[in-house]
């Protein structure tokens, strides 16, 4: 055999590889396509339109171009989904392929609509290039992830990966496991999605949920009077808490600061990412190191990363709260700082929450909550300064709701949305098909019970109580029963709840408010706008929209229209919740803003485009529930 050739195994590697980077390349100029039109970037109106309504050109009239979108489809909610090459077509008869996001941006960017910041394009087209990479490792990942999962399916026996899941693990791992899965595809907003310029290839594989990943937890110290500690009213000290939740690291951690020569009675156990700590941490707080302040030794504790990245869940058969922690990366649209406000404000909105439930049956009975028992965050004794603290602090969250004695299973809603390792259908299909049945029926169905449980609860919280859950894919889990039934919604992250005032005040409920200055209020008086767009964005544009572009993807509806369903499933909502509206003005105000009104969404790539000036940019998109009228 001529050595020069090629191996058949380095041929078949190489053109797999060259296979990743092309789906990477046009799942991200898919997602860049989507926002581009839906923040009127480029403008969707100057489209034409060819008759089979798949073609479509868009002239650049500064540079004398046109493009030419050879697979366009219009879907509701101004959706513009790209699923065909994209040409260019200049001004002498020529014509070549747009095959990545970096060539779209640099040609679209004279006819932007906005004016970028200097650097906006050029840290636009970094990112995007980062985030492809990125995806292709996580995708090359889950091809072998997904082999070992078939493997094990079909050695169990099961009937498909989420029988599986809830019968070979404790609930709280299988959610976990799901979690972690659902971490692939990210928001399906952001055309930055996979992003994490500060860290290697290997740091990102080592860390990320999307790779099944396991990191370690450094549980160090604070001196106790350089921590301000917030707790729901339940919870003792931290340091009692602490030991109860986590004993074993408890007797370690105490263990290590007494052979230090230091009293545990003086110190506070302080858990810090590994990544940070080493990369961050020692650097940065050099001096409160060298002072006495922070002991950066300790236990380590082995944690299961969410798809938040940050939010850690104990690796172990025991189950034990999640850690929320600071990381000092740029990831997507920001670096993930855990700011006073969350710590403050994180345990004071789970009380109020839990104080509505514990009296509201209709409402206990569709919704449970992650609740956020207790943070804490380097807090200086004299100044009172606690915006250093954003990358030294923590917030557990109790997770007890993972440990199901009712035959529920937790599904995070993005997993819902991401290829099974058995099928290469969204895991959704899975919950559908369970009885054998997918007919249109079956399927219209199962998305009334879906959208029923999702708005229910959000909508109660919301128009009784002025409380706004950010129900989207991450925050948002959804249990199953065994007949594959969507039957409660479990909400976590309140740290940056918005809520506003009159409506919990009016019902008799108080919410102390955080009064750090550099940091924008969540809780609103005068103005409930805020508070609704974040409900509308989250839930019904980054959830059930989604989930209905891909039920509508998925299966071939006759005569069915799923946001006519959505539209009925928020009718029905309005309706049941009249009676205790404080007012009916109000409640028609509402009814029009979320059923009539073009529906407010996060501007996210014109945000990075402008260098995060304003990170509360938004724009209206035309409302699908209109439409379905």
């Amino acid at each position: 055999m001529d050595k020069r050739m090629p191996s058949v195994t380095n041929v078949e590697t190489q053109a797999r590889d060259a296979q990743l980077w092309k789906n990477a390349s046009l799942n991200a100029l898919n997602r860049l396509v989507r926002c581009l039109f839906a923040e009127r970037l480029l403008e969707p109106d100057g489209l034409l339109w060819a008759q089979d309504g798949h073609q479509a050109w868009l002239p650049l009239w500064q540079s004398r171009r046109v493009l030419y979108f050879t697979n366009l489809r219009r879907a509701p909610a101004g959706t513009l989904q790209n699923r065909g090459p994209i040409d260019v077509l200049d001004g002498i008869g020529g014509r070549y392929r747009i095959d990545d996001p970096s060539g779209l941006i640099r040609q679209v960017a004279p006819a932007l609509t906005i004016s970028p910041a200097s650097d906006g394009l050029k840290n636009l087209l970094r990112d995007v290039d980062n985030s492809v990479r990125n995806d292709v490792l996580a995708r090359w990942h889950r091809e072998h992830w997904s082999a070992a999962l078939r493997g094990k399916v079909a050695e169990a026996g099961a009937q498909g990966f989420l029988a599986y899941l809830a019968k070979s693990m404790p609930p709280h791992l299988a959610a976990m496991t799901l979690d972690q899965w659902g971490a692939l595809e990210g928001h399906p907003f952001y055309p930055t999605w996979k992003t994490k310029p500060g860290l290697s290839p290997k740091d990102v594989s080592a860390l990320s949920p999307e790779f099944g990943a396991r990191v370690r937890v450094r549980v160090t110290g604070l001196r106790k009077e350089w921590v301000y500690v917030e707790k729901m009213p339940h919870v003792g000290s931290y340091s009692e808490w602490f030991s109860r939740k986590f004993p074993d690291l408890w007797c370690d951690w105490a263990e290590g600061v007494n052979s230090r020569g230091k009293s545990p009675e003086d110190w506070l156990p302080l858990p810090v990412h590994s990544w940070h700590l080493e990369n961050f941490v020692r650097r940065e707080f050099a001096s409160e190191i060298a002072s006495g302040v922070f002991d950066p030794d300790g236990p380590e504790v082995l944690t299961l990363p969410s798809m938040s990245f940050r939010s850690m869940l104990p690796d172990t058969q025991e189950l034990r709260p999640f850690i929320k922690l600071p990381v000092a990366i740029w990831m997507t649209s920001g670096q993930r700082s855990l700011q006073a406000r969350s710590i403050h404000m994180g345990p004071r909105l789970s009380t109020l929450i839990s104080n509505i439930l514990s009296k509201e049956k209709d409402l206990r009975e569709g919704l449970e909550i992650f609740t956020e028992e207790l943070g804490a965050i380097l807090h200086h004794p004299e100044t009172g300064d606690e915006h250093p603290g954003r990358f030294l602090s923590v917030v557990y969250r109790n997770a007890d709701a993972l440990a199901r004695n009712d035959g529920l299973l937790p599904i995070t809603v993005a997993a819902l949305l991401t290829a099974s390792p058995i099928d290469g259908r969204p895991l959704i299909c899975e919950l559908i098909a369970r009885n054998g049945d997918e007919s249109d029926a079956t399927v219209s169905a199962f998305f009334h019970a879906y959208a029923r449980t999702v708005i229910r609860p959000t909508l109660g919280m919301y128009l009784l109580y002025g409380i706004g859950f950010e129900a989207h894919q991450q925050n948002s889990t959804i249990l199953f029963d065994e007949t594959g039934r969507p039957r409660k919604l479990l909400m976590r992250d309140f740290g940056d709840g918005r809520t506003f005032a009159p409506l919990f005040m009016e019902r008799g409920h108080r919410l102390k408010r955080f009064s750090g200055k550099e940091i924008l209020s969540s809780i609103f008086d005068d103005d409930i706008s805020l508070v609704r767009s974040y409900v509308i964005d989250a839930c019904f544009i980054c959830h059930l929209h989604e989930i209905a572009l891909c039920l509508n993807e998925q299966y071939t509806l006759t005569g069915t229209s799923l946001w006519r369903i959505l539209r009925e499933e928020a009718e029905a909502a309005f309706d049941a919740l009249r009676p205790r509206m404080l007012s009916d003005a109000f409640w028609l105000q509402e009814r029009k803003a979320f059923l009539e009104n073009p529906w407010p969404t996060r501007s996210v790539l014109r945000i990075h485009l402008e260098r995060y000036r304003e990170y509360r940019l938004e724009h209206q998109l035309p409302n699908p529930l209109v439409e379905a009228e």
